[in-house]
């Protein structure tokens, strides 16, 4: 069987049992980092094979996790934090073993950007993972006026050597709508900032960036949708 094992965005202390007791069990452990799980491992008392799965041999290392499930063997996939396939190896390996007829299952366990969207403040009935955005400003404005116009509220992952410049790009983008960043979830210093995307990119030009990010932003509200539906029909007829 492959197990899909979520572990810790930072604080160890999340790690559930489940997730010990499957990891203690398998034949063989499937890592992002064979390094950074190994200290997961040590932590925990627990010895275990590894072999690296990540985003550069995910095709060979998936038909060796292949051979391996389907020689009987239990394989575990974690990656270095939160839950395999979110931004991070897994989705190719899922539907590999799906294909074959390998059964899968899920050690449920943290992912960063729900709880970065709950202690966002903002909607949370309606919301879209966008992941992480592209790196060049024009391909990522391209990115972001795909959601321009959607009522859900956005979540994405960024860089601090780039979340300035999509801060920017995103108030192009989107105007100056309520937001939130989220960093260092779980650990000693985490932090959430909440305001217009405006004011959060001038605190952010004041401040140390550190770590990933996960960025939060309303979406559009039914009055500015209904607004700029309003616009553009007095636009078309202005033109007419």
């Amino acid at each position: 069987m492959l197990y899909l094992v979520a572990t810790p965005i930072g604080n160890l202390n999340d790690m559930t049992l489940r997730a010990l007791e499957t990891l203690r069990e398998v034949d063989i452990i499937a890592s992002e980092d064979t390094r950074k799980t190994g200290l997961l491992l040590k932590h925990f008392q627990i010895q275990k094979p590894q072999m690296a799965f990540h985003e550069h041999n995910e095709q060979r290392a998936g038909e060796r996790i292949e051979e391996l499930l389907k020689a009987g063997q239990r394989v575990a996939v974690v990656t270095n934090a939160g839950t395999p396939g979110i931004s991070d190896p897994g989705f190719t390996l899922v539907r590999r073993a799906i294909q074959a007829g390998i059964e899968v299952t899920m050690i449920p366990g943290p992912t960063a950007f729900v709880m970065a969207l709950v202690l966002s403040g903002l909607p949370l009935h309606s919301f879209t993972f966008r992941g992480f955005a592209p790196r060049k400003s024009g391909a990522r404005r391209r990115f972001l006026e795909v959601d321009r116009d959607a009522p859900h509220t956005l979540i994405y992952y960024e860089s601090p050597y780039r979340l300035e410049d999509f801060l920017r790009d995103a108030l192009e983008v989107f105007g100056d709508r309520p937001a939130a960043l989220a960093n260092e979830l779980t650990k000693m210093f985490e932090r959430i900032e909440r305001g217009t995307l405006s004011e959060l990119l001038e605190r952010i030009a004041k401040s140390k960036v550190r770590g990933e990010y996960i960025v939060v932003i309303e979406g559009l509200s039914r009055r500015s949708r209904e607004q700029a539906s309003s616009d553009e029909e007095q636009e078309m007829g202005e033109e007419g």
